[in-house]
């Protein structure tokens, strides 16, 4: 029978999982097919996609994308793979989407930020004490490249502004706004709109404390404009921004932006 292993096509007279992995690539203790890791061995059937790997060892950029794509299924991986994804502001929204974006696979991140990395930031975003005065980009574009070598990352050291919003994310499939203030995220939504119109704006709002996560949520408001949050909890005192709610915003805000390059939005 015929099947895909790593990518490319094979012809076997294996008719299990394992047994294909011995004929082929014995050794190899990392099994997936079509799509889910398997434990046990399986039987084959024309068609399937497998990927066999080994723990501990990077694989080949070929090896790597085959994986992603025989974990996420070859449609999901094809359409990430050739996305363009902004992100503005890398702290604890911004730094948590492009490591999910990056694990996602997305071929190309457009990341802007103009800070640097400082204690206070340390209870929520996606940083460690090494990257302590580092440029947020420098620290964004190193972890990334531990996350997935081979995603792409375009990185603008700057402050975002309303005359330069739109030749930084220029290109971009879908936008991210993942900025603290009010302020910034009107100007942000405001720039693209009129500079970039019809590219989808995914924001985040209401997500300080630690009340129910449950109340974040994702909802699109009108056209491409998507929110991401609760839409109340604003940080202050007594009620400041942690991991957890701060991530799972985060992880919402991926997913919407995961949901409009599949066409499901």
């Amino acid at each position: 029978m015929r099947v895909t292993l790593n990518g490319a096509p094979v012809e076997t007279s294996a008719g299990t999982l394992f047994e294909l992995r011995d004929e082929l690539m014995p050794g190899r203790d990392v099994a997936v097919l079509n799509g889910f890791q398997a434990a046990a061995d399986r039987p084959l059937s024309e068609g399937d996609c497998v990927h066999l790997g080994k723990k501990g060892e990077l694989p080949s950029r070929e090896e790597l994308e085959s994986l992603m794509s025989a974990r996420h299924s070859p449609r999901v991986h094809g359409a990430v793979k050739g996305s363009v994804v902004g992100i503005a502001g890398l702290g604890g929204l911004g730094s948590n989407i492009a490591a999910a974006l990056a694990r996602l696979g997305v071929g190309r991140l457009v990341v802007a930020d103009f800070d640097v990395v400082e204690p206070t930031n340390l209870n929520r975003q996606n940083y460690f004490v090494s990257h302590l005065g580092m440029a947020k980009t420098d620290a964004t574009v190193e972890i990334l490249r531990g996350v997935n070598p081979f995603v792409e990352v375009e990185a603008h050291a700057v402050r975002v502004s309303p005359g330069n919003a739109a030749e930084i994310f220029g290109g971009c499939d879908v936008v991210c706004e993942a900025f603290d203030s009010a302020t910034e995220k009107a100007m942000l939504a405001n720039a693209l709109m009129e500079g970039l119109p019809g590219v989808p704006l995914v924001c985040g709002s209401g997500l300080a404390g630690y009340g129910d996560s449950n109340e974040i949520r994702t909802e699109r408001r009108m056209g491409g404009l998507y929110l991401c949050g609760d839409g109340e909890s604003a940080a202050g005192e007594g009620s400041g921004l942690m991991s957890p709610r701060v991530c799972i915003c985060a992880g919402h805000m991926a997913n919407a932006v995961l949901r409009i390059l599949m066409g499901v939005e």
